[in-house]
């Protein structure tokens, strides 16, 4: 069946948003799989973990997933824009943004700040400068505002996967393995790096699914869904 032209723009926003979800769980494979991971964070081989190519990558892969995430979670909105669950999307959407800025705030110190202060205490032989960096991250400002951006980002997908159950257009289940994945981004940094690439291919898998089922939907899937919610 063919897509009238007037829907057509609609389509090709969701087909972005959709492959925005598909490179943002790409992406956080790579950032768990390229991390070099040092168990004490206060010596000087974890400072040089800090210099290598691999810290860099993973963590412009975790900014740049983060920025991924709620560019689809927007283009949902849009989806449903005219369903029952409109204003729940809607909401998941703003709040994702705003979780991401302030999760990716965070990523970017480690990123930036870590690697000078890694650079110089390899230089240095010094030893001391990676306890300098460690109370960096560290710092109750900056762990506060990672927890409430990661909570912010949890809960975003959480409204995004009831939007999507009561909608009617996408597989019900089809928002659901995300938003558990996202609940558990906080404790996942807590596992062996084993475990934390498994997290982030399972995230990769769930975000796979999302996208794939919005690049297959159509415009003629929301009308159905908007008259049946006013019905």
């Amino acid at each position: 069946m063919s897509v009238p032209e007037s829907t057509s723009p609609q389509r090709r926003r969701v087909r972005r948003g959709a492959l925005a979800f598909a490179c943002a769980g790409i992406l956080f494979v790579i950032y768990e799989a390229a991390a070099p991971r040092v168990g004490d964070q206060t010596s000087l081989e974890a400072a040089r973990s800090w210099t290598t190519s691999g810290w860099s990558v993973a963590h412009i892969a975790a900014i740049i997933g983060l920025i991924l995430i709620p560019l689809g979670y927007g283009a949902l909105r849009g989806y449903l824009d005219g369903t029952s669950t409109e204003n729940t999307a809607a909401v998941a959407a703003t709040i994702g943004y705003i979780g991401s800025a302030l999760t990716i705030s965070y990523y970017g110190a480690e990123v930036y700040g870590l690697t000078a202060i890694g650079q110089r205490a390899v230089a240095d032989g010094d030893a001391t400068l990676a306890e300098v960096g460690n109370a960096f991250r560290n710092d109750s400002t900056a762990i506060a505002v990672f927890v409430i951006g990661l909570a912010l980002v949890a809960a975003t997908a959480v409204l995004a996967a009831v939007a999507v159950w009561r909608s009617g257009t996408l597989h019900r289940w089809s928002g659901v393995p995300l938003a558990a994945l996202l609940v558990t981004m906080l404790p996942q940094y807590f596992l062996p790096h084993a475990g934390r690439i498994a997290w982030g291919a399972l995230v990769a898998v769930a975000a796979l699914w999302l996208a794939s089922e919005m690049w297959r939907s159509t415009p003629v899937d929301l009308e159905n869904a908007g008259s049946s919610a006013t019905t």
